[in-house]
């Protein structure tokens, strides 16, 4: 549960596009492109629906011809190339006409609870100029250039649960439909890359009249949707203990499951394989400038190659060789290899794994705290949950250099320097560690007996003692490792919970901010089947001929 165990997570069969593209296929949702008015200088609306047996979701699209003088991923942008909103049913002539005057202005215009979710996405300048060219001159781009980058357009932001006036969690929290975290928004993109494509192929035919073709089936496949990440997310895991403790939780379990089982059949590890030998090539085509990721990568290709080598002669006949597998990769590999191996391993089971994505939701409520309990139990509870909060020294200037605020321009998260900055006053109670830590020195040698009169007298620690009490059943609840500490890395936070999302291909720009693909090698709407909606990250489902 350190910060650089968890900058190291991969995406697995529980990541939510996963679950999402499962669900779409095993409960027939049908999809339709509704409408399509978008004129030849890119500018119009469209809307694609996604019907299951309970309800129908419209994905309603803006697109914008931006100057590229104006393009931004960052948050303080105020135009992006395509705007959306995910609409609850079918949008009549007025809803559009609503939606036109606000989803634009995103942040600065005002949704209803009609729409379940507000996002934006840009160019990907080179290589949306350098695709329409090809298409409109009849040919399809090449490969190699489309790996490279992995998507025609990037997301800088997909709100949902009430921002911006959309409809709260609780409106949706109830349907099947959307039952697992962030199901909602993982719809939203999913659309959104399907309609990217047949806005490539539109502008492209706008452009090149009679001769311009189409984007190629399986080159679509290979371009899924960029996003840009930075410090908005990274407190996520720390705010909602209960649901990283699920997330994290599931998974562990998944892993346990699959190393207790006996053997391995000759399926299960012909499956395996080949996900693993997709998984090498992916890691080969990953891309990245960020020295920290480039060395990460480095050492992951190589030891990959040490794998695939000792998979050569790993006698399979023998009792649990998931667990000796396992074991082989903990003492032998380092934390990156490690954490990929235990995503690939979950593959060849979907029986045992899949129905863990259930128990990754989290309650809204909190309980209440025991006022009984005595103080010497909470010393104990937090020396045998939370003694690695303990082991800092919260004093040095080193171990909290950082300051968490929230902005007051966009109120999203930054990061500024304690000893540089005057903003101590408007820190954020974003370092748990420090803050257990405190707990149990004010409680060292105390005059209260009982939890209830001590948080009487002390009421601001009342948040701490929750999440000290709540280690005794959520083990995985929090971060174990200081989060305002000078080298502490906010992108490990990203990439964790973006993991879970299903990202790949993570692309540090900075400590603080990251661009990652999602659903590359998904199969569109329209093409979705039997052979492709499971196993398509692994080269687009193709290990069943998908």
């Amino acid at each position: 549960m350190q910060l650089s165990r968890l900058g190291c997570f991969h995406a697995s069969r529980l990541s939510f596009m996963r679950v999402l593209l499962r669900r779409l296929y095993l409960d027939n949702w049908q999809f339709k492109q509704q409408t399509f008015a978008i004129d030849n200088s890119g500018e119009g609306y469209a809307v694609y629906t996604a019907q299951c047996e309970q309800s129908i979701y419209s994905l309603v699209a803006f697109a914008h011809d931006l100057p590229d003088s104006l393009r931004s991923d960052r948050v303080i942008a105020e135009r992006w190339d395509t705007t959306f909103t995910l609409f609850d049913g079918v949008p009549s002539a007025a809803d559009i006409a609503r939606l036109q005057a606000n989803v634009p202005l995103q942040e600065a215009g005002r949704i209803s609870e009609k729409e379940l979710s507000l996002s934006r996405a840009n160019r990907s300048g080179r290589l949306w100029s350098y695709v329409i060219d090809c298409l409109a001159m009849g040919n399809q781009p090449d490969s190699d250039m489309i790996k490279q980058t992995g998507y025609l357009m990037r997301t800088t932001a997909v709100y949902g649960s009430g921002k911006f006036g959309a409809a709260d969690r609780e409106v949706i929290a109830e349907r099947p439909e959307f039952s697992g975290p962030f199901q909602v928004e993982m719809l939203h993109v999913y659309l959104i890359r399907w309609f990217v494509r047949d806005l490539a192929n539109a502008l492209a035919k706008a452009q090149g009249g009679d001769k311009a073709t189409t984007l190629d089936a399986g080159i679509a496949r290979l371009l899924g949707i960029g996003n840009s990440t930075g410090l908005g997310m990274a407190p996520f895991i720390v705010n909602h203990p209960v649901l990283f403790n699920n997330w994290i939780s599931a998974r562990e379990m998944a892993i346990a499951k699959v190393c207790q089982l006996a053997n391995a059949d000759e399926s299960a590890v012909a499956l395996f394989s080949a996900c693993f030998d997709a998984s090498q090539v992916s890691v080969d085509n990953w891309q990245t400038r960020h020295p920290i990721q480039i060395e990460k990568l480095t050492v992951l290709r190589a030891e990959l190659s040490q794998l695939a080598q000792y998979l050569q002669s790993f006698d399979w006949q023998q009792s649990r060789p998931w667990q000796a597998l396992f074991d082989w990769v903990q003492d032998t590999l380092g934390a990156d290899a490690q954490e990929l191996f235990a995503s690939l391993m979950l593959e060849p089971y979907p029986e045992l794994v899949d129905g863990l994505a259930h128990c990754m939701l989290a309650p809204a409520s909190s309980p209440l705290i025991d006022g009984g309990l005595s103080i010497a139990r909470l010393r104990q509870t937090i020396e045998s949950r939370a003694n690695w909060a303990l082991k800092t020294d919260w004093e040095a200037p080193d171990n909290r250099a950082r300051v968490w605020y929230i902005s007051e321009e966009k109120l999203e998260p930054r990061l500024g320097e304690r000893f540089e900055e005057d903003i101590a006053d408007y820190e954020q109670p974003l370092c748990t560690g420090k803050r257990i830590a405190e707990l149990y020195q004010l409680t060292t040698d105390c005059e209260t007996k009982t939890v209830g009169d001590f948080l009487f007298r002390h009421p601001q620690h009342r948040e701490t003692v929750k999440r000290v009490l709540r280690l005794n059943t959520h083990p995985y609840a929090e971060i174990q490792d200081n989060t305002i500490e000078k080298t502490m890395l906010p992108i490990d936070m990203l990439r964790c919970k973006l993991s879970f999302f299903g990202a790949t291909h993570f692309d540090p720009r900075s400590d603080r901010w990251v661009r990652i693909v999602m659903f590359q090698h998904a199969p569109y709407p329209d093409e979705l089947h039997a052979e492709n909606y499971d196993y398509w990250p692994y080269n687009g489902g193709l290990l069943h001929g998908g």
